[in-house]
């Protein structure tokens, strides 16, 4: 038991969804249930009491047994200005997609809700390339007065839904690189950019 709980952490309870929600729903207790999870596959943002979801309404349709996150609730006036930027408001996790939690430098510079669209560039040793395009952001906490790899600005702790191989390359850019930012895009932009990277040397 011991072994298992080091791999995948202790059980957390978190909420999930009995039966089918549709959009716009308003949650009660009867259609929630609580269940123990491993704390490693639970995402960022669950929910962990049911009365936390009680009286508010979905945003996002929401399949049996999946987690109830806060990213799953939007208020009408997001939903609406989601629309009509043609980006979709926040909803759960779908089938293939992982939420992943990375800290973010250039904290400061980052004015982007829940739900908007960001790029993520990525800064090694000897280069900074643009590492992923056009990827949602779920979530975006402040930093504890933590200073970037430069030391100039402030990071942040920001959650992306992105797919698994996304997730495992963000992983080891975590690890490896000097530093992760996120730019965020114009609301309804879902051009490419494509490869673009600049070596150290060149500057």
């Amino acid at each position: 038991t011991r072994a298992v709980e080091q791999r995948v952490g202790p059980l957390v309870r978190v909420v999930t969804v009995r039966t089918r929600i549709a959009p716009g729903t308003k949650l009660t207790r009867d259609k929630l249930a609580v269940r123990g999870v491993p704390a490693r596959f639970v995402p960022p943002d669950a929910l962990t009491d049911p009365r936390q979801a009680e009286g508010l309404r979905t945003g996002a349709e929401l399949p049996p047994g999946s987690y109830l996150t806060a990213a799953a609730f939007a208020t009408g006036g997001e939903a609406a200005a989601a629309a009509q930027q043609g980006d979709r408001p926040a909803g759960p996790l779908r089938r293939g997609e992982r939420a992943i939690e990375l800290t973010v430098g250039g904290a400061t510079d980052l004015e982007a809700p829940p739900g908007a669209r960001v790029d993520v560039v990525v800064t090694g040793e000897k280069h900074t390339a643009l590492a992923l395009e056009d990827v949602e952001l779920l979530a975006l906490r402040p930093g504890a007065g933590n200073a970037d790899a430069t030391g100039g600005k402030p990071t942040a702790t920001a959650t992306l839904r992105v797919t698994l191989r996304e997730a495992v390359y963000l992983t080891a850019a975590q690890n490896f690189a000097r530093e992760i930012r996120l730019l965020a895009r114009a609301p309804g932009d879902r051009r490419r950019g494509g490869a673009l990277e600049v070596p150290g040397a060149a500057l």
